[in-house]
């Protein structure tokens, strides 16, 4: 890869990853939400993944070291550990709604007021559920990206 190529990834993977911080909170009120924000952050690591190579992403980015194992590089283990965090978030966050006596998935919104920054903040459950979406996302492309782009 060239020198251009390098320092545009270096440029554009922060801004990436903030693009898709935006789109994850905002999910819950306006378009957008986990499954985008996923997308765009895997695309970012895809990004560094195919102009550095898995080495730098693992060992630099990561700071995953070890030896392969049978599903893939080390690495893999890391993300099929944030698939399952994922999963068990955006089950639980239905599954919290339940235990209240509402139905799953239903959404409670509580609004936080006198904040220094903010002064009103919005927190929704449905923000819980994003986030385990999100995880999901990432975890499943990370993991594909790096068993693929392995062989």
């Amino acid at each position: 890869m060239t020198v251009i190529t390098r320092t545009v990834t270096r440029i554009v993977f922060p801004l990436i990853l903030l693009t898709a911080f935006a789109l994850l909170f905002q999910g819950h009120n306006l378009p957008g939400g986990g499954f985008i924000a996923g997308v765009l952050t895997a695309a970012a690591f895809a990004l560094v993944y195919i102009v550095y190579g898995l080495d730098f992403l693992q060992d630099d980015l990561l700071d995953r070291t070890g030896d392969d194992t049978a599903t893939g590089p080390a690495i893999v283990d890391d993300y099929l550990d944030v698939f399952a965090l994922g999963l068990a978030l955006a089950a639980g966050s239905g599954v919290v709604a339940i235990l209240f006596g509402r139905s799953f998935l239903s959404q409670v919104v509580v609004f936080l007021h006198d904040l220094p920054v903010f002064h009103e903040l919005e927190v929704a459950s449905a923000f819980a559920f994003d986030l385990g979406v999100y995880f999901v996302v990432v975890g499943a492309l990370l993991t594909i990206l790096a068993v693929v782009g392995d062989e």
